[in-house]
Parts: C-alpha cells; sequence; structure tokens
C-alpha cells in the first residue's frame, strides 16, 4: 500500500504544539510531505486537574474547540471540543456525535475525498468508523495508555479491544505492547520508536553547547525526557547524585508534562542535579554535545513496562555512551548498557566514559543511522503491503 498522496485522518493522544514532540508529531509531520493530513488532537484521556498547565490545555481547546483546521507545518490541525470525562456513559455517548460531524467537516474542509485512511493513536476513534467509512484503519499503540495516571483504565481498555480487532494493521512501539496486541489482532508488528537521526548526528560535529549545559562541571550526564514522577526513578537519581558529588546531572525537559502532580522536590535538593527545563527539539544537539552520557532512569512499573523510549536512538545517533534502567523493550538492543540501582549504574557510567572517544562515537551514530523516520515509514508501507 502506498503512503503517497493519500488522504489521511491521524487521531492523536496529544496536542500538535505540546512541549515534547513524540511519534505521532514525528511520523504526520513527514507523512504530510506526500499524503493530505489532518490530524486531530487529543481527545483527553485522563480527566483534567486543577492546574496551571491543565486550565491553560483547556482554555485553548474551548477557543479553538469549534473552529475550522488550521494549517500548521505542512498539515492541518483539528482542536476538537470534546468533554475529557470518558468514564462517564453520559459522556461518551455526546462525544460519540461530537466528534464524527466535527472531523467530517474538517476533512470535507481540507479538500479530502471519500474514504479517507484513519491512522489512530486513540481508540476511542472508533467512533470515526461510520463518519468517515475509511479505506484502511491503523491503531498505533505507542503506550499501555490505560497504565497511565488519570486515565479511566476500565472504558480505554474496552475501547481498544473494540477498535484493535476492528483495524486493518496495528503498530506497536514496542515488543510488550505486539504480545498485548496479538491476542486481539492476526495483523500486528513492533515498530520501536526511531529519530531524527540526521539533526541527532550534529551532536558529534564541531559547534556551540547549549550555555546552561556548556556551564556546568564535567563529567556531564544527561537526560532529556519529561520530569515526571510516573516514568522517572526519582530515587534512583538522587542515589546516583549523592553517589557521584563531582558529577552534573541535567534533566532537560519539561517538569510534569503529562502529570502535573509531579512532585520534584528531592531532585531540587541535590545540588549537583540540574532541570534545565525544556529545549525546542532542533536545539538538542546542542545539549548532547556538552554531555559525557546519557541516561535513562526509568521506573519499573506498569507503564514503563512495555515503553520502548524515543530517546534511546537520539542518543545513540549523538553517539552518546547510554545507561538504562532494565526495561523489557531493550533487551538486545545495541549499545544500550542497563544498570538496576544507583551503584551499578554509576560504575557503568564510569567504565563507559572512561573508555569513550571519537572512533565509539561515530560507530553508535552509524549503527543508529538505521533507526530513521524514513526507513520507519518504508518499513511500515511494507508491513501495510502484506495485509493490503
Amino acid at each position: 500500500m502506498s503512503l503517497v498522496g493519500r488522504d489521511i485522518v491521524c487521531v492523536g493522544t496529544a496536542d500538535w504544539d505540546a512541549d515534547l514532540p513524540t511519534n505521532q508529531h514525528h511520523l504526520m509531520s513527514r507523512l504530510a510531505r506526500a499524503n493530505n493530513v489532518l490530524f486531530v488532537e487529543s481527545l483527553g484521556l485522563r480527566q483534567p486537574q486543577v492546574s496551571s498547565r491543565d486550565l491553560g490545555r483547556v482554555y485553548k481547546r474551548l477557543r479553538r474547540g469549534i473552529a475550522p483546521p488550521r494549517a500548521v507545518d505542512g498539515l492541518h490541525v483539528l482542536s476538537p471540543l470534546v468533554i475529557p470525562l470518558h468514564r462517564y456513559g453520559a459522556v461518551r455517548a455526546l462525544n460519540a456525535r461530537l466528534l464524527p460531524w466535527l472531523v467530517r467537516r474538517a476533512a470535507r474542509h481540507v479538500g479530502m475525498g471519500p474514504s479517507p485512511l484513519l491512522w489512530s493513536y486513540n481508540p476511542q476513534a472508533e467512533v470515526l468508523a461510520d463518519a468517515l467509512r475509511p479505506s484502511t484503519v491503523i491503531y498505533h499503540c505507542v503506550d499501555d495508555i490505560a497504565a497511565q495516571k488519570g486515565v479511566d483504565a476500565a472504558s480505554f481498555r474496552a475501547a481498544e479491544a473494540r477498535f484493535a480487532g476492528s483495524a486493518d494493521m496495528i503498530f506497536t512501539t514496542s515488543e510488550p505492547l505486539a504480545v498485548r496486541m496479538r491476542e486481539l489482532s492476526d495483523h500486528v508488528a513492533a515498530m520501536p520508536n526511531v529519530a531524527d537521526t540526521g539533526l541527532f548526528s550534529l551532536a558529534l560535529d564541531p559547534g556551540p553547547v547549549d550555555p546552561e549545559m556548556d556551564k556546568l562541571p564535567g563529567p556531564r550526564i544527561v537526560f532529556i525526557g519529561a520530569v515526571v514522577a510516573t516514568k522517572l526513578d526519582v530515587d534512583l537519581l538522587v542515589k546516583l547524585a549523592r553517589a557521584r558529588p563531582g558529577w552534573s546531572f541535567a534533566l532537560v525537559g519539561p517538569v510534569g508534562a503529562g502529570d502535573p502532580s509531579t512532585d520534584v522536590s528531592a531532585l531540587g535538593g541535590e545540588p549537583n542535579v540540574h532541570l534545565l527545563g525544556a529545549r525546542p527539539h532542533d536545539a538538542l544537539p546542542q545539549i548532547l554535545r556538552g554531555a559525557d552520557a546519557a541516561l535513562i532512569p526509568y521506573a519499573l512499573n506498569d507503564l514503563t513496562a512495555s515503553i520502548f523510549p524515543m530517546k534511546v536512538y537520539e542518543y545513540l545517533a549523538a553517539g552518546l555512551p547510554v545507561v538504562a534502567t532494565p526495561l523489557p523493550s531493550l533487551r538486545g538492543v545495541d549499545s544500550i548498557v542497563t544498570a538496576a540501582d544507583a551503584e551499578t549504574t554509576a560504575a557503568r557510567l564510569e567504565e563507559l566514559i572512561e573508555t569513550d572517544g571519537p572512533e565509539p562515537r561515530r560507530e553508535r551514530s552509524r549503527l543508529a543511522a538505521g533507526h530513521s523516520w524514513d526507513v520507519r515509514i518504508d518499513e511500515m508501507t511494507a508491513a501495510l503491503d502484506s495485509v493490503a
């Protein structure tokens, strides 16, 4: 099946202007180069909390909720007015009427013909089947969303079982997710997260280092991503910082994205832990250029049991040595060293830094080059051909 010249309606799990670009942002922005893409922003998987971040999103959605789609980054973005209280049957029934009308109207507005391809990261897109009459339905399962804090797991699992069972193809971002999806469908392909390898390999070239990173004493250990307690092992980070007080640990990303109740006070109390905040995606090579090693310090829980972090190939494309907690999805991934506790993590980092150099960095980047978004799209096209 060709992924060129198609009308594609994508239902995401995030807003297009989210703090951190994810699989859906990278993939749809690339598909939009050769296709007419309508991106439907998050339907509000978790109930909003009383926080400045969530209240800001609610206000923005109310302002945009009935407006036509807007042109952004080569595609069209719809901010549908839906009520994020999916645990209530009456609310689900109301959304099931409102969402198809808004999406069908938006598809006509951007010049889509009948029967577009429906590519959804959210199984609640099942309500669009009658409205769009899609030619092909793809469920892109990137996380065990039902395990996320604040999500109504029962209603989500029920919708997922229905949607996955009716999809023509299911892509997952890890083998643990694929195992679960194969209980619902015979057409499942594990496609782990990849990276903009060309961008991140720029970290190997001479150039500027992010000013905040540059002023930290070395060695510098970096983490890039959302700083949230549901994913990060905060206790591990604290113990690691205390075990190596002469090292700098730089955490680069928004605090509380997806979990506004995140408490990072324990990290803030360590003098060698530095919360540098978010950076634009294209500025991340300047962060990694100044790092001695990278860290994936995820907690081991129901949510992370099926996660394949996007930062894996971003770090490796930048040439950095990487130590991660033993996530199931990372078994067998070349150049990733795992450690389960602070003492072992510190020892592995020390070994990697001592043996690192220009040649090992170039080799890691060379291996990562085969895990780009362009390669992944070719692999997805082949998988779709097999079930066409």
